[in-house]
């Protein structure tokens, strides 16, 4: 599995509109990776079957009725991790739907992954800060984050983006406006590893290989999830 120590920090140029085709590998770990309110969740949701998806935050109201009770945030990594490990073993494409903006966080997946000899692709929601504030200020009850939580996050994210590890991943994606991120289109390879055969005229690719170069765009949270 190619690495690469950081992901690229400068986005390639694409024409308006054109769809952004993300390869996933069949059996593939995803891990989302943004702050509160950039849109981890929605994402998940638009791309992804609710049966693929583990989320800290549901894993969090499950264990304690309250998504945002960071006190129950250890049961509830521990609780992922379990079914992870378990869904990575029996080659099952597996969302983890957390703020992943600490390197410790997303090492911790990539090692499942490893173990599990699954690829693992970051999908990182770069949005401006003013659109993630935004959002997260129109949150209601225990769906809004306190703000400085946010900035935190945020402050994490671009750290991590300039400097943390980032080895172990097979693709880094980086989605810096919500334009790209609706011009986002998942396409499952087949477990074989071969490619499709569709027609890419009109579309391209996003992805990075991690040996270097590529295509990227978006941000992420502080705490793991």
């Amino acid at each position: 599995m190619p690495t690469m120590d950081r992901p690229p920090t400068q986005p390639d140029a694409r024409r308006p509109g054109e769809p952004l085709v993300l390869p996933l590998p069949a059996g593939a770990l995803v891990v989302l990776v943004g702050a509160a309110g950039s849109g981890k969740s929605t994402f998940a949701a638009r791309h992804f079957a609710p049966d693929e998806v583990l989320s800290s935050d549901a894993l969090r109201a499950a264990i304690s009725g309250d998504p945002g009770n960071q006190r129950a945030t250890p049961a509830a990594f521990r609780a992922l991790h379990r079914a992870l490990d378990r869904r990575l073993a029996h080659g099952l494409l597996t969302v983890v739907d957390a703020t992943n903006v600490q390197g410790h966080a997303r090492r911790a997946l990539v090692a499942r992954a490893r173990a599990a000899g699954a690829a693992a692709v970051a999908i990182v929601l770069d949005l401006p800060e003013e659109v993630v504030l935004a959002r997260n200020a129109a949150r209601h009850g225990s769906e809004l984050v306190p703000e400085p939580a946010v900035r935190e996050q945020l402050a994490r994210l671009a750290a991590s983006l300039a400097g943390d590890p980032w080895s172990g991943f097979a693709r880094i994606v980086r989605l810096g406006t919500p334009g790209e991120v609706d011009r986002v289109r998942i396409e499952r390879l087949p477990p074989a590893g071969g490619g499709s055969s569709e027609d890419r005229s009109g579309s391209r690719r996003v992805h990075e290989d991690l040996s270097g170069g590529g295509e990227h765009e978006g941000r992420a949270e502080p705490s793991a999830g």
